[in-house]
């Protein structure tokens, strides 16, 4: 397969990686994309290191089966916790979703307030104040962990009163504190985004990560001569999904964002890699 029209492997703890996939289809339009969701052992938030750097490699020898030609790693958790493995074993090019994002805060902030919203594990490893101190170190970082966002989203409440009640709480210590830019750190906030922005108001930057890692990804590609400039053939499967279970609830979730026609989904047995 020559290089340029190999596909990209996307992977993420589940569906939340869609936003990722999502804004590469919009941004880079010709390229293929194999997608794994985790699903059978969602969420990694609450799993430890050891074990979220176990399944990133299982995953990564799955998406190699299919000659990929980079590998986004679309998930917080397993950015912060498993990237600096995979690199240093892989020949092809990783990145993750958090350096992306963790760059434009640091750009953007005005006041040197930042507040970044994740899991408890993104909270935890201090992933995005470490990056974003050594791209600015005059900026404070405030981590907010709103766990209760990812079941809202997988529930497709993005406009509900009981998200804006949620938000609301999470939300309030860090406008009080008066922060200027906030980073969706999870790969499902991009879908409640109208939800934090009214909350937080407009003078408050949103940093989508899930944005700002398609953006990346071209680069690197137009960088490397691997960007795919032919368009798919016609009849050609340039999406392909693989799940590791519940392949019927992934599809439905999946076409609910994803408008570029009905999509299917595989189930595999991720353990045998």
């Amino acid at each position: 397969m020559e290089q340029k029209s190999a596909p990209v492997g996307v992977f993420d703890s589940g569906v939340g990686g869609l936003t990722v996939a999502r804004e590469i289809m919009r941004q880079i339009p010709n390229e293929k994309i194999i997608y794994f969701g985790d699903t059978a052992r969602v969420p990694y938030g609450s799993k430890s290191q050891e074990t979220v750097t176990r399944f990133s490699k299982q995953i990564v020898r799955f998406l190699q089966t299919f000659q990929v030609k980079t590998i986004v790693v679309a998930c917080n958790t397993a950015s912060a916790y498993a990237l600096d493995e995979l690199e240093k074993e892989s020949e092809i090019p990783i990145i993750g979703v958090v350096k992306p994002g963790a760059r434009v805060a640091a750009e953007v902030t005005r006041n040197g307030r930042i507040g970044v919203i994740a899991t408890e594990a993104t909270i935890g490893s201090q992933i995005y104040s470490q990056y974003i101190k050594e791209l600015n170190r005059d900026v404070t970082i405030y981590g907010k962990a709103c766990p209760l966002f990812v079941p809202l989203v997988e529930e497709g409440l993005w406009q509900d009163p009981v998200t804006d009640e949620i938000a609301r709480r999470y939300l309030t210590e860090l406008i009080d504190i008066d922060i200027d830019t906030l980073i969706l750190g999870c790969t499902h906030y991009p879908l409640i985004r109208s939800t934090l922005g009214r909350i937080m108001g407009g003078d408050v930057t949103l940093v989508n990560p899930a944005y700002e890692t398609a953006r990346e990804l071209k680069e690197l590609l137009e960088e490397k001569g691997l960007l795919n400039e032919e368009p798919p053939k016609l009849g050609e499967n340039q999406y392909q999904f693989y799940v590791s279970d519940g392949a019927e609830k992934f599809k439905r979730f999946a076409n609910s964002i994803i408008k570029y026609g009905i999509l299917s989904a595989k189930t595999i047995n991720i353990e045998e890699y």
